[in-house]
């Protein structure tokens, strides 16, 4: 799994984390989804194997809006932590807010391209993706059309 180790925390501190080993797959985010659920613009997300994350402090709470979608925030603060994706085996994303060392995580692509708000602007040559990124399994359908 690599001896890399990050940490991350929530704004008040109520929560922490650490992730071990390399992320899995590191990307900017542009769907309506993610920037109201995180409360900004856009969002990178950080991705690991799930049994990459664990909890060092307190308890995440748990927000379901989309079916297959469970997002996780810290119910003192508000800071958005995570998201697991029931489409996406085994792979867990942490909001790059909520990371320690953000630096240290440069993003691999753009996802939902197509819902890029249209002033922000981008001097990268990283894939542009009009959806999702990762292969995501079709029996959970697309997020966007948010059916729970």
């Amino acid at each position: 799994m690599g001896s890399r180790i990050e940490s991350g925390s929530c704004f008040c501190g109520a929560i922490a984390a650490e992730m071990r080993g390399e992320p899995c797959w590191i990307c900017y985010d542009h769907d309506d989804d993610c920037r109201r659920a995180v409360g900004s613009p856009l969002n990178v997300w950080v991705g690991y194997r799930s049994n990459q994350f664990h909890l060092t402090h307190g308890t995440p709470k748990s927000f379901s809006k989309t079916k297959g979608v469970v997002r996780t925030f810290c119910s003192e603060c508000g800071t958005s932590i995570s998201y697991v994706d029931n489409g996406l085996s085994d792979e867990l994303y942490v909001t790059i807010g909520f990371l320690d060392n953000p630096a240290r995580f440069e993003p691999q692509a753009h996802a939902y391209w197509r819902m890029k708000l249209p002033w922000a602007n981008f001097a990268d040559d990283l894939p542009r993706v009009n959806d999702y990124s990762r292969g995501r399994d079709p029996a959970f359908g697309d997020p966007i059309d948010r059916t729970s």
